[in-house]
C-alpha cells in the first residue's frame, strides 16, 4: 500500500479545477485570499501560494470564500471559522484574554461585585479549595498552581446568574492547561459538554496602581464562597523569596488563593496567594504582568500527562540521519 501513495498523491496534485480559496477580511479594510491549511484558537495558518503566514484571530473580522482555480488537493480545508466579535474598549491578548483599550469608569465596590461575581469561581479538589476566576468565555481560568499541586481530579463552582438570582453550577470535567509552580500560577480550562459561554474578567495594569488606592479581594476564605474584602494597596514591591508582590490590606485567608485582587475599575490587578499568618491586613498578590507573562507564554508551561508534576514540556530532540 506505501507504495500506491505517491501515485496517488501525483495524479490528484495535477489535476486542476475551479474551487473555493479563502477570503480573510482584516482590520484597517485589508485583505488576504489563500487557502486555510490549519486553524487554532489563538491563530489561523495560511497559504498564500508562496508562503504560509499565521495571522492573529485578533486581526481578523470575517471569514469567507471565493472561486478560483487551484491545484485539488486530497485533503480538504477545514471549515471556515468568523472571528468572535469583541465589544467596543476591549482588545483581545494572545486570543485567551482580553484588555481595556479604554480604562473603564471607576465604581464602587457594591456595583463591581454585582458584576463581576459571576466571573470568580471555587476551585475543588480531594486535598482542598481555592478561588480561581475566568478570563475567557470558553472556560479558561486562572488559579494558584498550590490549589491544585499534585491533584487531577478538580471541580470548579460557578454561580450563574439567572433572573436576578445566583445558581451554584459544579463542573467536573476540568483539564490543567498549563502549569508554572516557581509563580505560582495554573492555567485550567472547564470542558464540561454542557458548559454555556462564561462571564470573564478583564487584566489590567498594576503598573499603574498608586499606593495607598483602594483594591478588593474576591474568593473563598475558609470555604466561605463569595467572600468579598476590601482595603488599599500597601505596596506594590515586596519582596519574597526573590520575587516582587502587591501588599494589601485586604484580608487574605487560606481558601482565597488563586483568587482576584480587583482595582475600582473592575479589572484585575493581581492573583491573592498569601498571607503572615501571625499578623493583620498583611496579604500578598502577585502582580498582573506576572499573568499575562503567563498567558502570554503559556506553550512553554504547557501541562504533560506524561510528567504532570513538571511545569515546562520539552520538544523531543531533532532526528538524526543514519549514515548506512
Amino acid at each position: 500500500m506505501s507504495k500506491k501513495f505517491p501515485i496517488i498523491l501525483a495524479v490528484t496534485a495535477c489535476a486542476v479545477q475551479p474551487m473555493l480559496a479563502d477570503v480573510l477580511q482584516l482590520k484597517d479594510k485589508a485583505s488576504l485570499t489563500g487557502k486555510i491549511l490549519a486553524e487554532k484558537r489563538d491563530q489561523v495558518f495560511v497559504d498564500i501560494g508562496y508562503t504560509v503566514i499565521s495571522i492573529p484571530r485578533s486581526q481578523i473580522l470575517k471569514i469567507s470564500k471565493t472561486e478560483t482555480a487551484e491545484s485539488a488537493v486530497s485533503t480538504p480545508s477545514p471549515a471556515p471559522v468568523t472571528a468572535v466579535p469583541v465589544p467596543a474598549g476591549i482588545e483581545s491578548k494572545s486570543g485567551i484574554y482580553q484588555v481595556a483599550s479604554v480604562p473603564p469608569p471607576i465604581k464602587d465596590v457594591r456595583e463591581l461585585v454585582n458584576q463581576l461575581g459571576e466571573s470568580v469561581v471555587q476551585v475543588r479538589t480531594p486535598g482542598g479549595l481555592g478561588s480561581g476566576f475566568i478570563i475567557d468565555p470558553d472556560g479558561f481560568l486562572i488559579t494558584n498552581f498550590h490549589v491544585i499541586e499534585g491533584e487531577t481530579q478538580i471541580s470548579v463552582e460557578v454561580y450563574h446568574q439567572n433572573n436576578g438570582q445566583l445558581e451554584r453550577k459544579a463542573y467536573k470535567d476540568v483539564k490543567i492547561i498549563a502549569i508554572n509552580k516557581f509563580a505560582d500560577m495554573a492555567l485550567l480550562k472547564i470542558d464540561d459538554s454542557d458548559a454555556p459561554k462564561f462571564s470573564r474578567v478583564l487584566l489590567g495594569d498594576a503598573d499603574s496602581l498608586a499606593v495607598g488606592e483602594q483594591v478588593f479581594a474576591i474568593g473563598s476564605p475558609l470555604g466561605l464562597e463569595r467572600t468579598v474584602t476590601q482595603g488599599i494597596l500597601s505596596t506594590k514591591t515586596r519582596e519574597m523569596q526573590g520575587e516582587l508582590y502587591l501588599q494589601t490590606t485586604a484580608q487574605i485567608n487560606p481558601g482565597n488563593s488563586g483568587g482576584p485582587l480587583f482595582n475600582m475599575r473592575g479589572e484585575v490587578v493581581g492573583i491573592t496567594n498569601m498571607k503572615i499568618t501571625f499578623g493583620e491586613g498583611l496579604g500578598f498578590a502577585i502582580p498582573v504582568g506576572m499573568v499575562k507573562y503567563f498567558l502570554d507564554h503559556r506553550d512553554a508551561f504547557a501541562y504533560s500527562n506524561d510528567n504532570p508534576s513538571n511545569p515546562y514540556r520539552y520538544l523531543p530532540p531533532p532526528n538524526r540521519t543514519v549514515k548506512k
